[in-house]
């Protein structure tokens, strides 16, 4: 069974710095197209950062030069770099990862997400 989990979340003063991470694990033949998310409380949750199979940045919302997606394909991870964080930035993130269950089979996942808040 496939399990994708967010962690790193936390609280950072306003200025600061954060790297959440989102792991997947299990048994699966391929990762591919992974995305971040944020919902903050009472509203939609919209897309933040994307990368493509090919780890080509394809989409990015929050102005670039303060959040980077990456990931480390060796260790089925994929991160989101937060810097000069703003309280509007407060968020649970999600991270939405395609995932080639068997070969030829592609499926769609959700982690459970991680909480991010900015505060002083």
């Amino acid at each position: 069974q496939v399990q994708v989990v967010e962690s790193g979340g936390d609280l950072v003063q306003p200025g600061g710095s954060l790297n959440i991470s989102c792991v997947v694990s299990g048994s699966f033949v391929s990762l591919g197209a992974v995305a971040w998310y944020r919902q903050a409380l009472g509203k939609q949750r919209d897309l933040v950062a994307a990368l493509g199979s090919r780890e080509t940045t394809d989409f990015i919302t929050v102005p670039k030069g303060r959040f980077t997606i990456f990931r480390d394909s060796a260790k089925n991870t994929v991160y989101l770099e937060m810097n000069n964080l703003r309280p509007e930035d407060t968020a649970v993130y999600y991270c939405n990862i395609q995932i080639q269950e068997h070969l030829g089979n592609w499926a769609n996942y959700w982690g459970q997400g991680t909480q991010v808040t900015v505060s002083s």
